[in-house]
């Protein structure tokens, strides 16, 4: 009876173990869009790729409050990292999920709100505008059209011919993308634009689940002021760490 009672302990404590080894190696790669010599959008002091490395790095500290978690960055200053490497840097990392972190621009002033999109074929414009204008960063990359052959930056949905690595992810990677645009509605009171589809290069050969969040659109005065200052930062930041985690505790064994 004791022995198998030993026996049962040790059972017990070696499935603790071996969940807490899969949670504490629940890795995150966060990805602020742009940098260095690409700026992102832009409207007068505004500029994405400051306002989204802010966020990402406090998304970063908040996750890292969770010992179970390991965060990884494709940029923690204003540097230029190159499209395919950002989802390369995932792939290396092994990582469990990809959160590449964007602001939104459009010449209509008044649109406003926040979307988090994945990977897949979209016939939608507004979407395809989107996929277009962050695409559009590998132009400045060297040699570009040898690394993306086959691919046209004026026409998005080219990328759609290519293999998508994203298939096999696409539940997963909508389960996060909702709850993230849950959080911005439900606690940061933001416009809910949904989540979408788009031929995004940067979420083209990710091998884990994958989303590109909008946090907002510059191109409107009130909800840029709104991401640019610290508060909106802090607020935006708080609600993908959240999402992140809860999508992480559902996903758990």
């Amino acid at each position: 009876m004791i022995v198998n009672k030993v026996k049962a302990a040790c059972a017990a404590f070696l499935m603790c173990v071996g969940s807490t080894v899969y949670a504490q190696n629940f890795k995150v790669v966060l990805d602020p869009g742009h940098g260095g010599k690409d700026p992102g959008a832009m409207r007068g002091n505004l500029v994405e790729k400051k306002i989204v490395l802010d966020v990402a790095l406090k998304v970063g500290e908040l996750l890292k409050l969770d010992k179970d978690i390991k965060v990884i960055f494709t940029r923690k200053t204003d540097v230029f990292v190159e499209v395919a490497e950002r989802t390369k840097i995932a792939n290396r990392e092994k990582a469990d999920v990809f959160v590449s972190i964007h602001v939104n621009a459009a010449k209509n002033t008044s649109a406003y709100g926040a979307e988090t999109y994945i990977m897949g074929i979209s016939k939608n414009e507004a979407n395809l505008d989107v996929a277009k204008r962050e695409n559009a960063v590998i132009t400045l990359e060297d040699n570009y059209e040898k690394h993306y052959e086959g691919y046209d930056p004026n026409r998005p949905e080219s990328l759609i011919g290519l293999t998508l690595m994203q298939e096999q992810f696409i539940k997963q990677s909508i389960d996060l993308a909702s709850k993230i645009q849950v959080q911005f509605k439900d606690e940061v009171l933001r416009t809910d634009r949904g989540v979408r589809q788009g031929p995004f290069w940067v979420l083209h050969s990710a091998l884990m689940p994958s989303i590109l969040v909008e946090l907002g659109f510059i191109s409107n005065k009130e909800e840029g002021e709104f991401l640019n200052s610290e508060a909106g930062k802090n607020e935006m930041a708080k609600a993908i760490a959240r999402a992140i985690r809860d999508y992480k505790k559902s996903n758990s064994i």
